[in-house]
């Protein structure tokens, strides 16, 4: 893996939205490092510990959280971008944000808070992101007293930006996106020059990156949570059953059979496991299976993007990630494994009910009682020059709670 670079990049890039006192930088670091110390010490990553991956927090003491799984993404992230000739601390810090916006309990949480908050434009975990970097988490503001957020440089915030567009202006058949109305104006000027829709190589990575883990990482804390049994995976009935799933949810232009295909592939390598009773012994044969899967699905990529783009340094604007279909079928069964196995397992799905309760219940009691809002958001809530915007607030509020918080919150507004 090469060393981190930053020869791609031009003084533009590293640009922040404030400008700020060349007498608080430190000689000894770069400017993207200063961005990845940001999130690194920031809350709202702090918070990340405690809010559902898959499986609740608190739950298993193996199984990984959101905290733990942006580590891992952003581990991964900095060596694959490295080798692409990407700047290591822009990608770092674009894997570390790029879960930031989640609220409690997932993307079922997310699902609650964009019904409730539809007068208000909606709530995407994405687009919350882009607004805690840039507004919510403290850390400058503007000489008129307007929050910067963390102030990142603008190659930073683009990287960290998945769907660089705003809700039903994606030039893609997806609902995601990831700025709101009231943050175009900081998105407009990280953006300025590129064109619409279109992502920097950075962001590519990361978004890679995170497939790559959590497709076999949630396989990984499936199998030693004892959700899934991993006879399954050698089981051409059930794996049929993934497949199709597979097609639905995550890869639609690819035909069921490819999925079935990549299982085979899959099981060819030697690293599925066929038993898993807990011994140390099974535990290091699953973690081999992690490390040799990440490793099968990077070295992958690099080389077809390499073979399109050729072997200097590639980053921002200048290439495109390229992930072959075999490879993406092969990431989308295991993505579907975890899916048809946990997410949509029974017991999950009686958690929900009660997840969603104490969903509406917090914005129902946030809305009724703004003075309980954390004092920041209390500031904002005042200053609010409308009713769409205070209910952002609530939606900001309660999207930054924790899966223990939200339900100790809502018990407490209830009583």
């Amino acid at each position: 893996m090469a060393a981190a670079g930053g020869s791609g990049y031009a003084a533009r890039d590293r640009e922040r939205w404030v400008a700020e006192d060349p007498a608080h930088k430190r000689a000894d670091r770069d400017d993207f490092a200063r961005d990845r110390a940001r999130l690194v010490h920031s809350a709202a990553l702090r918070r990340l510990s405690a809010k559902t991956q898959v499986v609740a927090p608190g739950s298993d003491d193996f199984v990984r959280n959101r905290l733990t799984h942006s580590l891992e993404v952003a581990q991964i992230g900095r060596e694959f971008g490295a080798a692409l000739g990407c700047d290591a601390d822009v990608v770092d810090t674009a894997c570390l944000a790029h879960d930031l916006g989640h609220p409690p309990f997932g993307h079922h949480g997310e699902t609650v808070l964009d019904r409730l908050g539809s007068a208000s434009g909606g709530f995407e975990g994405n687009a919350q992101t882009l607004r805690i970097l840039t507004r919510l988490e403290a850390k400058r503001t503007h000489a008129d007293g307007r929050p910067a957020g963390l102030n990142l440089t603008r190659a930073s915030l683009d990287a960290a930006t998945k769907y660089p567009w705003s809700r039903g202006h994606s030039p893609y058949p997806t609902s995601k996106y990831s700025v709101y109305a009231a943050d175009l104006p900081v998105f407009e000027w990280f953006r300025a020059g590129a064109l619409p829709g279109v992502r920097c190589l950075e962001a590519q990575v990361m978004d890679w990156s995170d497939d790559v883990a959590y497709s076999v990482h949630d396989v990984e804390d499936a199998i030693a949570s004892r959700r899934v049994d991993p006879r399954v995976l050698h089981d051409p009935g059930e794996v049929r059953v993934v497949a199709e799933l597979a097609h639905t949810a995550y890869a639609p232009d690819l035909e069921t059979g490819a999925f079935e295909a990549a299982a085979r592939r899959l099981l060819a390598t030697g690293t599925l496991p066929l038993t898993f009773d807990g011994t140390r012994a099974d535990l290091a044969a699953l973690k081999d299976m992690t490390s040799r899967l990440i490793g099968r699905f990077l070295l992958a990529v690099e080389r077809a993007t390499r073979g399109r783009h050729g072997s200097g340094a590639l980053t921002r604007f200048a290439a495109d990630l390229v992930v072959p279909d075999d490879v993406r079928a092969e990431c989308s069964l295991l993505k579907a494994v975890a899916a048809h196995y946990v997410m949509h397992s029974d017991e999950r799905r009686a958690l929900l009910g009660r997840q969603e309760e104490v969903v509406t219940t917090l914005v129902a009691a946030y809305t009724e009682r703004p003075e309980r809002l954390d004092p920041d958001l209390v500031a904002d809530h005042a200053a609010a020059a409308d009713d769409t915007t205070r209910l952002r607030v609530v939606l900001d509020q309660v999207a930054s709670l924790t899966d223990a918080r939200a339900v100790a919150l809502a018990r407490e507004f209830s009583d």
